[in-house]
Formats: C-alpha cells, sequence, structure tokens
C-alpha cells in the first residue's frame, strides 16, 4: 500500500494531537507538550542571554557594588524563566489556579526525598537578598578557603587558593559557620608568635618587631601595629605582634613576607630565637644486692 506526502502529515498531525491525559479538564496533547518544553528553553535560554547582557554592557556601567550588580543579574534570569513557566502553563490551558494541583504533587515529593534540594533553593535566595557573601568575597567554609566566584540556586562555586573549583551547597553557608574576611570591613588582624631568650634586650626586641611592622608595605599605618608581650615560656619570652593589613586575600603572603623580616631582623640586631629546651635528669642506678650461692 503506497503512501503519499498528504498521508504522512495526516499521521504526523494526529500523532502531535494524540491526547495523552486530561489535566484540570483540559486536555494535553503531544503538541503541546512540545510546546510547552520548547518555551521553557526559549525562555531558560533568553534569560541567560539578557542577563549576560545586563551584566556586561549595563550594569558594568554603572558605579555600584559587585554583590549588588550579581543580585540584579542573576534575579534578572530567574525572572525570565518564571515568565516563561507561566506562559508555557497558559499555554496548555492551565490557568495559576490550576498550578496549585502541581504545587501540591510536589509537596509530596519534597516529603520524599527533596528536602536537601528545597533547601538548598531556598538558601540560595536568602544568598542573593541578604548577601552575607558575594562573588569576590575570601571565605571559609567547612575549612576550605578560597574565593567566591558564582552564586547559583542550588550551589555556590568557590575557587580555593590552589585554583580548584569547590561546588558547596548553598544550605551550608545559611545554617553552617562561615567566615568571611571580606564582608564589611575588608581590612584583618593577622598575629605573628614569635619566642626571643631571657639575655635579650627587651626593649631592642619590641622596637625591632615594630620596624619589621613598619617597613611591610602591606601592613596598614592605622590601626597602628603593636607587640604584646603574652607570657613566659619554658626557654623563652613570648611575644605577638599584631598588625593590620587591608587586602584579606594577602594575609599568607603577609604573614610569610613578617616571618621571613623578623628572622632577618632579629639575625641583624643579634637576637636570639632560642631552641625549646628541656632538663633532662640523671638518676643514680640503685645497688643490686649480691647474693651468696652456695654449691652443691
Amino acid at each position: 500500500m503506497d503512501f503519499t506526502m498528504a498521508d504522512l502529515f495526516d499521521q504526523f498531525y494526529d500523532i502531535l494531537n494524540y491526547s495523552l491525559f486530561t489535566l484540570k479538564q483540559t486536555e494535553v496533547t503531544v503538541l503541546s507538550i512540545v510546546v510547552f518544553f520548547g518555551f521553557l528553553i526559549l525562555f531558560t535560554i533568553a534569560g541567560k542571554v539578557l542577563s549576560s547582557v545586563l551584566f556586561n554592557r549595563v550594569l558594568k556601567k554603572v558605579s555600584m557594588d559587585d554583590g549588588i550588580r550579581y543580585t540584579l543579574t542573576r534575579m534578572t534570569n530567574y525572572t525570565i524563566v518564571l515568565i516563561g513557566v507561566v506562559i508555557a502553563f497558559q499555554f496548555l490551558g492551565i490557568d495559576l489556579s490550576g498550578l496549585a494541583v502541581i504545587f501540591g504533587l510536589l509537596s509530596v515529593g519534597i516529603g520524599f526525598g527533596l528536602q536537601n534540594l528545597t533547601s538548598n533553593f531556598i538558601s540560595g535566595l536568602i544568598l542573593l537578598f541578604e548577601r552575607p557573601i558575594s562573588i569576590g568575597d575570601r571565605v571559609v567554609v567547612n575549612d576550605i578557603e578560597g574565593d567566591v566566584i558564582e552564586i547559583n540556586m542550588r550551589s555556590t562555586t568557590i575557587s580555593s587558593i590552589n585554583n580548584i573549583s569547590i561546588i558547596v551547597p548553598n544550605s551550608d553557608f545559611i545554617s553552617g559557620l562561615v567566615v568571611n574576611y571580606s564582608h564589611g570591613d575588608p581590612k584583618i588582624r593577622i598575629e605573628i608568635s614569635v619566642g626571643v631568650s631571657y639575655d635579650s634586650d627587651l626593649d631592642l626586641v619590641l622596637s625591632s618587631l615594630k620596624e619589621v611592622a613598619m617597613q611591610n608595605e602591606e601592613v596598614l599605618k592605622n590601626p597602628v601595629s603593636e607587640v604584646m608581650f603574652t607570657g613566659f615560656g619554658d626557654s623563652s619570652w613570648d611575644l605577638k605582634l599584631r598588625c593590620w593589613i587591608g587586602n584579606p586575600k594577602r594575609h599568607p603572603y603577609v604573614r610569610s613576607d613578617l616571618n621571613i623580616a623578623i628572622v632577618r631582623k632579629f639575625r641583624e640586631k643579634g637576637i636570639e630565637i632560642p631552641y625549646p629546651q628541656r632538663d633532662l635528669h640523671l638518676r643514680s642506678p640503685l645497688p643490686v644486692p649480691h647474693t651468696s650461692e652456695k654449691v652443691a
């Protein structure tokens, strides 16, 4: 039996208009499902393109905080996608009140295993609006230190100090302990502990440590650096140099530079950094009694 082109089109038309199920007295066909997902894909792509144009060509020309700029870009993307979802449902003939059925089904799914996904999504919205962390912040979360490079709906991407991308669930930033070096006032205080010999000139030690801080270009002049005498150790006076830096991302490098400068300064001034010492007391052995043995 020969099929004409018209017959093929008729069969294809019948397949597209085949009723799959009825939702809220509206028949859902294969064509409506295809168009539904087509709308979702189209608006998802449009959201990414328009938010990228907004970020790169509009907001970058406006003087504002990088975190606010990123939040506006993300919210633009989410809004466009949400509009696409609403239009897609309207195309299916389902009004917004009909979405209550779907949300009811989702709530059942949430109760059986989507709690983590929902928690991360809501946490992502909190991060975008409250902004406890922002793009470019130096943070420590789960003992991982790095810079925030992206905040998504489910997770946040951190670039570690070793340039490794770490994917952290958003809920970890809300429910866990997070150290944000860049939040609020960016300057931070670093502390360098050092011990000197009991035979050292204490005033010379104090002035030498202050010189080390003053000669480092990354150490702030205000607040003023200070040296604290923290205690008497087993073999040394224990001191601590406290100074402030303006760039929190540089704290490992500044700490290293200060340690190197202290060693060189102390050698220049003849100040001794003692080795750990322990006293070892030797006792004489106890006399061993000698007993005579009788030979039978």
